[in-house]
């Protein structure tokens, strides 16, 4: 974990208390920047210099108050003093060299977990809220599967496909591929929304990996908050990849910032009349590209490292060792096995392998098992698929649900 910024140096007292004053608005941060050139000379001008460069009034009467900003400032290296979250500034050698170049760059991020993680080669997934019990399973094994291959797995920590995404980067064994994922936030660093999601923040520090918000500490969710993460989560990644969204979906945001941005949106099909899926339709017919394994993302992303290997650092950052050597990890839709993954000083290897999954299954209940699939089947589909007779179907399936490989929803049978 980089060390915490505890001492601030004057200019940073003044990057925070711009920040501050101008309520994390980008546009007014950026014309006293331009306008000043110096933080500090920012700061100190008169409110009608301020006034003047058509600041919005409300900062122009925080501006007013120095010192209840210098407080600010004062609890906020109160909180970087007890570890409670870091802080990176702009300048710093540890900001992610990636954002600064998007266009509206923030001027500081507060962090919780390993910042690492910010340096790494970073690959996107969003969706809907509310995804189907078969995209929840596509997300989680996909992000599984980007994980295991060397990418850190980015989203915003919102409920259904953003969760399934973080969970699947954590869900590996061999604590080399643990933590790879970044969550950005569009609150405070230190607001917990909403409440349950407290349990996946802390999985996600503790197994390593990073939180982020370029907000103020103590910021609450606003309407607006959320396309302001949605810029960070395309900004620090590589590409985008949308699993399930709504034609309405705040994924689409992400999806668009991503092209503007001149990096690749990938989006996966669905039935036609799967609604749940009209945005992931909709992205296709604009123009991303179509996909139906990660593998698929990895060949295109791969190469984008090949042409500009400079926007990352060390792909490894917090991993000592550069080989792992046949490291395989189960999943379920996505078959891998990590086969002699070097990684470069600059990117995530490509010679990932697909290979046989690690699932163990009984051999007399393999056939069954092999039948499903993650829509679900009903019993006579089931029946009429293997051959056996119903009490002994209906046995094999109780087996394979008492080991926790399968379930049963509403009268069909699916992998879980």
């Amino acid at each position: 974990m980089t060390a915490v910024t505890s001492s601030l140096s004057d200019d940073q007292r003044a990057i925070l208390a711009l920040w501050y004053e101008v309520n994390a608005s980008l546009s007014a941060y950026h014309k006293l920047i331009t306008s000043f050139s110096y933080p500090q000379l920012a700061w100190q001008a008169k409110v009608e210099a301020w006034k003047q460069l058509g600041i919005h009034h409300t900062h122009l009467k925080r501006h007013e108050q120095p010192e209840q900003t210098l407080a600010n400032i004062d609890k906020i290296q109160q909180a970087l003093i007890d570890g409670r979250y870091g802080l990176l500034f702009a300048d710093d050698a540890d900001y992610p060299a990636q954002l600064s170049q998007i266009y509206d760059p923030p001027p500081l991020l507060f962090y919780r977990g390993n910042s690492a993680r910010l340096h790494q080669a970073q690959i996107a997934i969003v969706g809907s809220r509310k995804p189907t019990a078969h995209a929840q399973k596509i997300t989680f094994d996909m992000a599984q599967y980007l994980a295991q291959a060397g990418y850190i797995v980015t989203s915003g920590l919102a409920m259904g496909v953003d969760k399934r995404a973080h969970l699947g980067a954590l869900a590996q064994a061999d604590s080399d591929y643990q933590g790879r994922t970044v969550g950005v936030m569009g609150t405070g660093i230190d607001v917990n929304y909403p409440n349950h999601r407290d349990q996946l923040f802390t999985q996600i520090i503790e197994q390593g990996g990073c939180i982020i918000s370029e907000l103020l500490p103590h910021t609450q969710p606003h309407k607006h908050t959320f396309p302001r993460r949605n810029r960070l989560v395309a900004g620090l990644s590589l590409a985008t990849i949308v699993t399930e969204a709504t034609i309405k979906s705040g994924s689409l945001i992400t999806a668009r910032l991503t092209s503007e941005q001149g990096k690749q949106v990938f989006a996966i099909p669905s039935h036609i009349d799967n609604s749940n899926a009209e945005g992931c339709h909709h992205l296709i017919r604009e123009g991303a590209t179509l996909i139906y394994h990660p593998q698929q993302v990895l060949e295109d992303v791969n190469g984008q490292l090949d042409y500009d290997k400079g926007a990352y650092r060390t792909a490894n950052a917090t991993n000592s060792n550069s080989n792992h050597s046949n490291v395989t990890q189960t999943s379920d839709t996505f078959e891998i096995e990590k086969n002699s993954i070097k990684s470069t000083s600059r990117q995530p290897s490509s010679e990932i392998k697909p290979a046989r999954s690690t699932v163990v299954v009984p051999e007399h209940l393999t056939a069954i098992y092999e039948q499903l699939d993650w829509h679900g089947q009903d019993l006579d589909a089931l029946i009429s698929a293997t051959k056996l007779a119903p009490p002994q179907l209906i046995g094999q399936l109780m087996e394979l649900e008492l080991m926790g490989l399968i379930s049963e929803q509403g009268g069909r049978y699916l992998r879980v």
